[in-house]
């Protein structure tokens, strides 16, 4: 569980995903455009907020129109991480007019998806009201997770484990694999492992094995209310504790007030739905 610093992505992490998703689109031409718009020709198209979001993902949208027209310009009035009220403009592209009708969907669809995983995740982390730290999980779309966990960074919670070599968890498959939580412990220990070890647990009796085993973290996943309070007790001066399973919105205080530690949610990322935005494009 590092808590990354919210900063701007670095090009080479979605340079290649965009070019693939536009020659997705794209095929061998853009028929409709191609044989209504000239070469020649220039427009401007605007962003609009049609609903309150927090943003993510600008240079990703600017970049699918940089790919098309490499001298397209963005002027963006917001940043990754601020709150967009309804019926804002967020921006404005301007750029060959075949470039940006072109590329329109494919902006819209990075912009729109991780718009909506940081909307979803800043009422996540509202919710929390800084009682307990929000994480996100690996339920990614597969080669977005990058665009989707630091869209989760934008709306303000916590990575967990950004792939398998982030971060030692043991859970219930490699319990049952390796004979049991001590075992799997021990040989993590024997292999030399410098993470954190976090265990999954289902019950109380496999939280004091993971406490005996001297887990650092233990993940109570699909507890009650009141077997969680008491892991939390049991675990307090010799672990950590993360709360998994069955975590929504609603949920959420009720959760923070058990005195866990973290609190993880795949919806975050698998279950945001997309923000509202529109791209109207005139000629310049």
């Amino acid at each position: 569980m590092t808590a990354a610093p919210f900063a701007p992505l670095d090009p080479e992490s979605y340079r290649d995903l965009v070019r693939r998703a536009l020659e997705e689109d794209l095929g061998s031409g853009d028929i409709t455009t191609n044989a209504l718009v000239s070469e020649n020709d220039r427009a401007v198209g605007v962003f609009l907020a049609k609903s309150r979001c927090v943003i993510a993902g600008l240079d990703v949208a600017s970049e699918a129109f940089r790919q098309m027209d490499p001298g397209a310009r963005a002027a963006w009035q917001f940043r990754d991480g601020d709150e967009c009220p309804e019926g804002t403009v967020l921006g404005r592209i301007e750029g060959q007019a075949r470039a940006l009708l072109s590329a329109e969907r494919t902006a819209l669809n990075f912009l729109q998806h991780l718009c909506g995983i940081a909307t979803l995740t800043r009422r996540f982390v509202v919710a929390a009201g800084g009682a307990i730290t929000v994480l996100d999980t690996r339920k990614t779309t597969p080669t977005f997770r990058r665009l989707e966990k630091y869209a989760v960074r934008a709306g303000g919670a916590t990575n967990h484990r950004m792939a398998l070599d982030d971060g030692v968890l043991i859970k219930d498959n490699h319990i049952r694999v390796a004979g049991g939580i001590r075992a799997a412990v021990t040989r993590l220990r024997a292999h030399g492992a410098k993470p954190a070890v976090e265990v999954e647990v289902e019950t109380l009796e496999q939280a004091d094995e993971a406490l005996d085993a001297q887990a650092e973290i233990l993940l109570l996943d699909n507890m009650t209310l009141d077997e969680i309070r008491e892991a939390v007790r049991r675990s307090r001066g010799r672990a950590r504790t993360e709360i998994s399973g069955g975590v929504t919105e609603d949920r959420i205080p009720e959760l923070a007030a058990t005195g866990a530690d973290y609190v993880s949610s795949g919806a975050l990322t698998h279950s945001a739905p997309a923000a509202d935005i529109s791209f109207e494009i005139e000629p310049a």
